[in-house]
């Protein structure tokens, strides 16, 4: 005898049926065990599972209408997802009960236990709730609990954006920007209160947000993945920010202990040495600075020297036979040249005779200035001829020999920092433009030498 019950029900399987004539429920039950029979072998076959209390009583809800039967047939089962669903399938392939043409589809397959475990976790709350009110916690426990529910009732908004942040947001000198609210929350509980939240959104940050960079001493401090590094540039494109921190890498603020938080703000590192680190970073949030300084430089080409007076003093001639084989080209561009005074300073006549006209020298400052745009990020440098061509392009590291080495060298790009022995070489070698991200503190400067730079303009 079949049993009717069974100890486990893992799955509930749910299908509907549609039959071309009027039929009862056993004619139904009938034609799903006598179709399926010998169909998937004897260890899937359903009156084996039933008698065997893997499958439990097959319920049939059936109506008729238009000499038409249609309902649900609902097969509990104790088996695993896999045999389970092998079975419903077996119960989609019954095409006929009794003389009438019938089709069967499964709905849903739904997993019963999870209904329970939802069961459970209600009322292991409410048992929860009942323990915390009849025991008494020991003094630690109240204190705890006394001061988080306290810090999170602190938690207020702020300016016109009603932006989540901490008490002392308003009186604090010092600004920590979070993602989230709940950033914000634990910054509290770690007795952090001069936070505030941007709300997660990378594309569109908070005017709110804006004013505060610029009026208080502001860290952005993010979550260590690919989310924080996009709030980061946000940000930095809109908001004057002072500081970088982030979150331990595959980690999020919400999560750092005490520790972890306050380790990562101390180990906070200020823009300049941010976008140091991240160049195409650096080159987005100065872009638009830098593309007003291109358009001055194509709209107005800079003054040429004053003419120089005429030279008493005879050019040293060099034959060619009497030169030593052990002397370079090198050496050739150490020879002194009739030095000459005018308004702008001392500079030598043959730099002045190989000048190009004011707008060939625009023309040029312009390609120099595209030649920075398209080395961005990459850490490489270009050499320029006079004509704006690009006589060498090679790593930074390789600049200054490739420079020494080289003749007829108009202008210079790289991506990174124009220093003071580069200056001085590039005075010796007779260069007119240097194009750089940012420039040390230079010592000695040239007025026949164009400086520019991504940080400062021209300089």
């Amino acid at each position: 005898m079949a049993k009717t019950y069974l100890e486990i029900v893992k799955y509930m399987v749910e299908s509907k049926f549609n039959i071309d004539g009027v039929v009862d429920k056993p004619d139904i039950i009938g034609a799903v065990f006598g179709q399926t029979e010998g169909l998937l072998g004897s260890e899937l076959d359903l009156r084996e599972l039933q008698k065997n209390g893997k499958i439990g009583r097959i319920e049939i809800d059936v109506s008729q209408s238009s000499n038409k039967s249609y309902g649900k047939l609902h097969l509990p089962a104790s088996l695993d997802r896999i045999e389970t669903c092998i079975l419903a399938a077996a119960i989609e392939s019954v095409d006929r009960v009794g003389p009438y043409e019938a089709r069967f589809s499964v709905d849903k397959i739904e997993d019963t236990r999870s209904e329970k475990r939802r069961k459970v976790l209600v009322r292991a709350k409410e048992l929860l709730k009942i323990l915390m009110s009849t025991e008494i916690p020991d003094s630690r426990e109240i204190s705890e609990v006394v001061q988080s529910e306290l810090r999170i009732s602190e938690i207020s908004t702020y300016g016109p954006d009603n932006l989540p942040a901490g008490p002392e947001i308003t009186k604090s000198d010092e600004v920590i920007i979070v993602e989230g609210r709940a950033d914000v929350l634990t910054l509290l509980r770690n007795d952090i209160a001069n936070a505030i939240a941007v709300g997660g959104a990378a594309a569109n940050i908070p005017k709110t947000i804006i004013s505060l960079a610029r009026e208080k001493e502001s860290t952005i401090f993010v979550d260590g993945d690919r989310g924080g590094d996009l709030i980061i540039r946000s940000l930095l494109n809109v908001a004057e920010v002072d500081f970088v921190a982030k979150a331990p890498d595959g980690k999020e603020v919400e999560d750092l202990t005490r520790k972890e938080i306050i380790k990562a703000l101390r180990s906070r590192i200020p823009i300049d040495q941010y976008l140091n680190a991240r160049p195409q970073l650096q080159n987005s949030t100065q872009h638009q600075r830098h593309e007003q300084a291109r358009v001055q430089h194509e709209q107005r080409a800079p003054p040429p020297p004053p003419p120089a007076p005429v030279s008493t003093v005879p050019k040293p001639v060099h034959e060619p036979e009497q030169q030593s084989p052990g002397i370079s080209s090198l050496d050739e561009d150490k020879d002194e040249l009739p030095m000459i005074e005018g308004d702008a300073g001392i500079t030598d006549a043959r730099a002045q005779e190989e000048q190009p006209a004011p707008a060939l020298e625009s023309m040029i400052l312009s390609q120099l200035s595209n030649g920075l745009d398209e080395l961005a990020g990459t850490l490489r440098s270009r050499l320029y001829d006079s004509t704006g061509n690009v006589i060498k392009e090679m790593p930074i590291r390789e600049l200054l020999v490739t420079v020494q080495e080289a003749n007829n060298i108009y202008g210079i790009v790289l991506d990174g920092v124009i220093t003071q022995r580069l200056l001085e070489l590039a005075q010796q070698k007779r260069i007119r433009a240097i194009y750089g991200i940012k420039a040390n503190q230079l010592n000695k400067r040239y007025s026949n030498m164009v400086l520019y730079t991504k940080e400062s303009g021209k300089i």
